[in-house]
């Protein structure tokens, strides 16, 4: 990866299709020869030049304009040449084509202007940032964060990682760790010393205080992720128990078909919504019941349903408040109750509160004080009810505007780090026959910490990040 990232590389780097303006980037080490050549003249650092892109017969492709970053000023760290023309697919592609002929032609040395000029590979520029120390690696991923944003709210999460929010936080982590490091080494270095380094300095309570502010960031983090991932929440229920209804009064639009006829709903239907900036994936499923009606398309839509389930942080369970006092119902019910799986989060939701059978009004006072919730989805009654109910389940704390953007595996890391304090906190308390394990402890979690920002990282790791990011990025 490293030897691959010297050479110069070039793209496209606006969507694909047909826009306004479209962008083919150049970044590389000394490109101001193949600059000359490709647009004639020597643009001035960070100003807009409006000119002619000519072909190789000096007829121009596109007019536009030019943009020039002397490195290391620039996103890359690098030289970086910005043509920014029409956004036709056709003319950004002669754009890339004539980048790369020029390349290859000969300067006055008799040698190729840009020698190894190819077309970059997906999230190669922000790689080459993350390189050359223009962005840490949790900066970097939140560029993609960035892009992929599904809310109002996750943007401007990732766009607080991308400045910096999240990694000054694993900074402070860091260095307060250090500082205790620093007391542990001294301590086992100079032995035969009086002083006793580590009670002197309070280190108990430093550990402690670290061990209070890494539970904090881990909490915010957690929050960040249920911004960029949200919630899988699965619809599931009998036939004809308005699944396809709920989804709809969800969405606020009439995209699942809904009917009195059972079976109607025969596969998955999705669609994300937000609550509070809260990104909810709520799926649609089939009805889940046992019967020689159901045929063949029905039977797989039930199977799919069921995997549906087995994949959900939450499921809906709904029931029929028309139809509940009936002993079949119920047996129906009972089976599924049995069939889902033991980890996932339930919540009993009792539906078609308008039509409510008068057997079901007990039942439905039982529902409430076990935890259930009672709506029209129809109606629209006990809607909100279910939206903040929703966000409970997902474990949504509204954090304000500081929130930054993490990942799953930034939580996975920091869970890592309080493993190791924890461990470190028992091997403190057992006072100097234990310090050298302390000491290891202590420095798993400054390694742990390091994967966050990429101080400490594989090159199997950054290749599957950055092959994550659109071509151009």
């Amino acid at each position: 990866m490293l030897a691959a990232s010297r050479d110069p590389i070039v793209a496209i780097a606006t969507a694909p299709g047909r826009g306004a303006v479209g962008i083919v980037r150049v970044s590389g080490q000394g490109l101001m020869a193949f600059v000359r050549a490709l647009i004639g003249r020597a643009p001035r650092a960070r100003e807009a030049t409006y000119l002619p892109f000519p072909d190789a017969a000096g007829q121009p492709i596109d007019h536009g304009l030019a943009l020039w970053f002397p490195g290391p000023h620039s996103y890359t760290g690098e030289d970086v040449l910005e043509l920014q023309g029409h956004g036709g697919p056709v003319v950004l592609q002669l754009l890339l084509a004539r980048c790369l002929q020029v390349a290859q032609s000969l300067g006055a040395d008799g040698q190729p202007l840009l020698r190894g000029l190819r077309p970059a590979r997906a999230g190669e520029f922000t790689e080459r940032a993350f390189l050359n120390d223009k962005l840490d690696l949790a900066q970097a991923e939140a560029v993609a964060d960035l892009i992929d944003a599904s809310t109002e709210a996750a943007a401007r999460s990732a766009s607080r990682s991308l400045a910096g929010v999240f990694s000054e936080r694993i900074h402070t982590l860091r260095d307060a760790l250090i500082h205790l490091r620093m007391l542990v080494e001294a301590t086992l270095d100079f032995p035969e010393e009086e002083i006793d380094f580590l009670q002197k300095a309070d280190a108990a309570g430093q550990l402690g205080r670290l061990r209070t502010q890494l539970a904090a960031v881990l909490n915010e983090a957690r929050q960040g992720a249920l911004l960029r991932d949200g919630l899988q929440v699965v619809i599931a229920g009998q036939p004809n128990a308005g699944k396809s209804s709920l989804l709809n009064a969800l969405a606020g639009a009439e995209l699942a078909i809904v009917t009195p006829i059972a079976g109607t709903t025969r596969d998955v239907v999705q669609q994300t919504i937000q609550i509070e900036g809260v990104p909810l994936h709520v799926i649609d499923t089939a009805g889940l019941r046992d019967s020689p009606e159901v045929d063949e398309v029905e039977r797989i839509g039930i199977a799919r349903a069921w995997d549906q389930i087995g994949q959900a942080d939450a499921v809906l369970f709904l029931h029929d408040l028309s139809r509940c006092d009936q002993p079949a119902y119920q047996a129906a019910d009972a089976g599924i109750a049995a069939g889902l799986p033991a980890n996932v989060t339930v919540l009993h939701v009792w539906n078609k509160l308008d039509q409510c059978a008068p057997g079901a009004r007990p039942l439905l006072a039982q529902a409430g004080a076990d935890g259930g919730l009672a709506l029209s989805a129809k109606q629209g009654e006990g809607l909100e009810a279910l939206r903040q109910r929703l966000l409970q389940l997902a474990g949504w704390q509204h954090a304000g505007d500081g929130l930054f953007m993490a990942r799953e595996r930034h939580l996975q890391a920091l869970h890592r780090v309080r493993a190791h304090l924890d461990a470190a906190s028992d091997w403190l308390a057992a006072q100097a026959e234990h310090l050298d394990l302390l000491a290891e402890e202590l420095r798993l979690a400054q390694q742990a910490l390091g994967e966050i920002t990429g101080e400490f990282s594989a090159d199997d790791l950054l290749g599957e990040i950055f092959s994550r990011f659109c071509i151009g990025k």
